[in-house]
């Protein structure tokens, strides 16, 4: 394989999908993971997002296995390696949302270890994994500072969440919170590598998570609590991924870059 590679935990559906979609028309060989898989089914998951890949001529790697928890990420990593021999883009964007929306002075021990468990902890164990392939990667194929080529990276998906309360789901935002240190700490550890590390805070988003409340956000966005006042798509946090990857922001490691539709901006 002489395409790079990029794996993408997620990637069966909503903006996993979409950074699969377009790494793949960048030239990136896909390692599309996702906890759900059934081989039978071209409509929908993985299935699907590699039948789009192949669409646009890429080659596409499923890779099945709970990202989150230690004995599949090994698994992970070692089918990627065994099929393509290398990593050069890792993506963690699996997450998942409280099963219900309960209000902080509600929230559940159990709610809240299952998101720590899922949002954090696991994508901070799989970077360890695949950032250790990544030296390896760089003291073999050691890449010249002025060479045109970028140089491995990491990305996080985190959200909006980070750093906006949310009292009716509390143990998602504190999740995100986790997550958006871990890339902090990432990209200051791994910078003598040479291995760039970013963090994508996607805001509001149509997927399958934020369906059930489709009508919320539909009126809050005509209310003004996007300035764009629209929604944003997985292909929106797909390109921002894309050139992430291609290396448009490669004296940025460390970058935080927010996709909300204005969400950030502060004003009176």
């Amino acid at each position: 394989m002489t395409k790079p590679i990029a794996l993408i935990t997620g990637a069966g559906r909503g903006i996993g999908r979409g950074i699969a979609l377009e790494l793949t028309k960048l030239g990136y060989a896909i390692a599309g993971n996702d906890v759900a898989y059934d081989p039978h089914d071209r409509k929908h998951g993985l299935c699907e997002v590699e039948a789009r890949v192949k669409e646009l001529g890429g080659d596409f790697l499923p890779v099945p296995g709970d990202a989150a928890e230690p004995e599949d990420q090994s698994r992970i990593v070692n089918a990627v390696i065994k099929a393509f021999g290398r990593v050069d883009v890792l993506v963690n964007n699996a997450g998942v949302a409280p099963l219900e929306r309960k209000d902080i002075l509600e929230t559940s021990p159990e709610s809240y270890d299952r998101l720590m468990h899922i949002n954090a902890r696991g994508a901070f164990f799989l970077t360890q994994k695949v950032a250790r392939l990544m030296v390896k990667q760089q003291e073999q194929e050691p890449r010249p500072q002025s060479s045109p080529n970028p140089g491995p990276c990491i990305i996080f998906i985190s959200s909006i969440s980070a750093e906006v309360s949310s009292p009716s789901r509390a143990e998602y935002c504190i999740s995100k919170a986790a997550l958006s240190q871990t890339a902090r700490i990432y990209a200051d550890r791994l910078v003598e590598f040479g291995i760039n590390v970013y963090e994508i805070r996607p805001g509001i988003i149509k997927t399958d998570m934020t369906a059930a409340v489709k009508n919320k956000y539909d009126r809050l966005i005509a209310q003004g609590l996007v300035p764009q006042k629209k929604w944003g798509y997985p292909e929106d946090v797909g390109k921002a991924a894309a050139a992430l990857a291609r290396g448009d922001f490669a004296y940025a490691t460390g970058l935080i870059l927010e996709l909300s539709g204005g969400m950030n901006i502060r004003h009176l």
